[in-house]
């Protein structure tokens, strides 16, 4: 069998172009996949964005609720203590507190 330099030459074109077509084919799947994984991480960015936002406002209710509290635990104290006078300056005038007989229900 004799060597056919056109045909070894149109084989290896052939070879050749089928190596550049799967290469493209490659490069555009690669391509594809790295625009779903930009997509995911865009996506996966605002969820971390929204779920930091909730956060943020969580927190913020939070410290909103203990600062109430702290007021409200103040309040309480400094009525306590108003209260406390009020009898105190009661029972120097002669005030006894009632005794509270305590019935049973039936």
């Amino acid at each position: 069998m004799k060597h056919d330099p056109d045909v070894s030459e149109e084989a290896e074109q052939g070879f050749i172009d089928l190596l550049s077509q799967e290469l493209k084919l490659k490069e555009a799947e690669a391509q594809e996949n790295q625009r779903r994984v930009d997509m995911a991480l865009l996506e996966a960015k605002k969820k971390s964005s929204q779920y930091q936002k909730e956060a943020d406002k969580c927190n913020s209710g939070m410290d909103t609720c203990e600062e109430a509290r702290e007021k409200a635990e103040s309040a309480l104290e400094a009525q306590k203590n108003l209260t406390a006078m009020w009898q105190h300056r009661a029972i120097q005038r002669g005030w006894k507190e009632p005794r509270v007989k305590l019935r049973a229900h039936v």
